[in-house]
């Protein structure tokens, strides 16, 4: 999966548990695409700044998912109910 999909895949499930600074950023960058320039021209903040805020926010998705594992289950499920492996589902609920 590539990086862009995975991380926005990631903040579907925890979104929730970021700060509002956070999700604009995050959505600033990922979503409409701005640059980091553009994120630090618009918010009166350093480039190193944003910079600094959105690995932050990428080791926190990755750390929810290594501690939760909301989004490989689902994929273990999906792949699980192809198989038609209906037994295992409950492996990962």
């Amino acid at each position: 999966m590539d990086e862009i999909l995975y991380l926005s895949s990631l903040y579907d499930y925890y979104k929730e548990l970021l700060t509002d600074k956070q999700k604009e950023y995050f959505e600033l960058y990922y979503f409409d695409n701005l640059s980091i320039v553009e994120i630090a021209e618009n918010n009166n903040i350093s480039r190193n700044a944003v910079s600094k805020a959105l690995i932050e926010i990428k080791d926190k998705l990755n750390e929810y998912e290594n501690k939760l594992h909301l989004l490989s289950n689902k994929e273990n499920i999906k792949k699980t109910l192809s198989q038609k492996d209906f037994e295992k589902i409950s492996d990962y609920i």
